[in-house]
């Protein structure tokens, strides 16, 4: 196995990874990136972006990833291929990563980047309509359906939020509910029961999301009955949760109860020194990508000065 050290290493390659890429860089921190399984993120699987400051015609969402890598490349972000395969947090004067269990990396700090992952059903129709009707984001794409029909799926916290978002919108919101309950708290229950354009399909799951070249609509199956009803949509939103991409840091770093990485509030300092944790990987209530970059930046700020403190000199 080869090995390595550096001063400064970033797990993952979204706006939070390039982002703290770019601060650390420009400090003369010489940061290396490990991109991880999903180069650029979720936002990969974005087509059109409006809501990010500095893009007032939109951007594309692969493109825009490609714009970040460039920025931090361009003030000598040693950015690689790679996948951080376990960790080693017990030495924080040594902290180590496996890369794709051939390449050992010791680092005076590192920055966990790695997001979250949508959760999806596993239709064939996911991915065939990724780009053209299919999303995980209300706040991201819900624009691109205004006045129009679409589909929330899921029961808790998030589909009601998404659906209640998406019901200032568009013209009728149906929400699919897998049991005759959801487990959603009782506030944002009463909103969804208490908005006329959001109808509530109870003991139900899609059977499969229909279309050509974009979402035409859906089969619903009543799991009581067994009755198949077609809903004529444009949008289908799952919103059945993320999984935060923290499997290797289990027992190495604190989680909370959904394996999200816990950190110091107002700050990206994790339960161990020199370890900071920014964007979705940490990040529970906003998941967009302006705050995972914003949270880049502080990533990178902590660092630094955690670095000065510890007086290491940057060769």
């Amino acid at each position: 196995m080869t090995q390595e050290h550096i001063h400064c290493l970033i797990l993952g390659s979204g706006p939070a990874g390039y982002t703290a890429a770019i601060y650390a860089a420009r400090a003369g921190i010489k940061p290396v990136v490990y991109q991880g399984p999903q180069v650029g993120g979720q936002l990969t699987i974005t087509n059109d972006v409006e809501n990010y400051p500095g893009y007032p015609e939109g951007v594309n969402g692969p493109q825009m990833m490609v714009d970040f890598q460039k920025q931090a490349e361009r003030f000598g972000t040693d950015i690689r291929n790679g996948l951080a395969t376990s960790v080693d947090f017990s030495n924080s004067d040594a902290l180590k990563v496996i890369i794709d269990d051939t390449h050992e990396i010791t680092a005076d700090a590192i920055i966990i980047a790695t997001g979250a992952s949508a959760k999806w059903l596993g239709l064939e129709g996911e991915r065939k309509f990724m780009y053209a009707g299919v999303s995980a984001c209300a706040v991201c794409d819900g624009y691109f359906y205004r006045g129009k029909d679409v589909i929330v799926v899921g029961a808790g916290d998030t589909a009601c939020e998404e659906a209640t978002y998406l019901s200032k919108l568009c013209k009728k919101v149906y929400m699919i509910v897998r049991k005759d309950e959801m487990r959603a708290s009782k506030i944002m229950q009463k909103r969804v029961l208490n908005t006329p354009n959001i109808e509530i399909l109870w003991n139900s799951e899609t059977q499969e999301i229909t279309g050509i070249d974009a979402v035409a609509g859906a089969i619903i199956k009543n799991n009581k009955t067994g009755e198949l009803r077609e809903l004529q949509v444009d949008g289908f939103f799952v919103a059945i949760g993320h999984k935060p991409n923290t499997d290797i840091f289990e027992k190495q770093i604190v989680l909370d109860e959904a394996g999200y990485i816990l950190t110091l509030p107002g700050t990206t300092k994790t339960s161990v020194e020199g370890v900071f944790a920014a964007g979705d990987v940490q990040d529970t209530i906003y998941r967009q990508a302006v705050t995972a970059a914003g949270t880049g930046c502080m990533a990178a700020l902590d660092l630094e000065r955690y670095l000065a403190a510890k007086e290491v000199t940057v060769v």
